[in-house]
C-alpha cells in the first residue's frame, strides 16, 4: 500500500470512529430534535381532534341542510296545489320529521298537506297539527 493510501485510509478510519463517537452522546442538537418531535405529536393530536370536532359540526350542518331542504320542498309543493293555501299552513322539519301545523278549511285539506310531505324523499315522518277551522 502507498504512502497517500494508508494517509488516506487512517484519516477515513479516523473519521469514521469520531463520527461514531460523537452520535452516542447527545448534544443540543439531538435535544431539540426530540423536543420538536414531542411538539409534532402534540400538535398532530391536537389536529387530529380538531378534525373531529369539525367532522360533528359538518354533521349537524348537513342534518340541517337536510332539513331546511325538506321544509322548502313541501312548501313548493302546497304552494303549487289548488287546494291548499301556503299561508294556512306552517312547516317545520327537524332531524327529518315534519310537522304540519295551522288551520285549514276542510278535512280534504289535511290528507293532501299530509300526502304531500309524507311523499318527498328523506322525511322520516310526518307530524298532524293541522286543523280543521270552523267556517265563518
Amino acid at each position: 500500500m502507498s504512502l497517500s493510501h494508508k494517509g488516506f485510509f487512517i484519516v477515513f478510519s479516523l473519521a469514521l470512529v469520531l463520527g461514531f463517537a460523537g452520535c452516542q452522546q447527545e448534544g443540543p442538537a439531538e435535544k431539540v430534535g426530540q423536543k420538536v418531535d414531542q411538539s409534532a405529536e402534540k400538535a398532530a393530536k391536537k389536529i387530529e381532534g380538531a378534525g373531529a370536532a369539525v367532522g360533528q359540526k359538518v354533521d349537524k350542518a348537513e342534518i340541517y341542510m337536510d332539513d331546511a331542504t325538506i321544509t322548502a320542498k313541501v312548501k313548493a309543493e302546497i304552494l303549487s296545489d289548488p287546494l291548499l293555501k301556503v299561508s294556512q299552513i306552517n312547516v317545520t322539519t327537524t332531524s327529518g320529521v315534519v310537522k304540519l301545523s295551522g288551520g285549514v278549511d276542510s278535512q280534504q285539506a289535511i290528507d293532501r298537506a299530509l300526502e304531500i310531505a309524507r311523499s318527498l324523499k328523506n322525511v322520516k315522518s310526518v307530524e298532524n297539527g293541522l286543523v280543521v277551522k270552523a267556517a265563518q
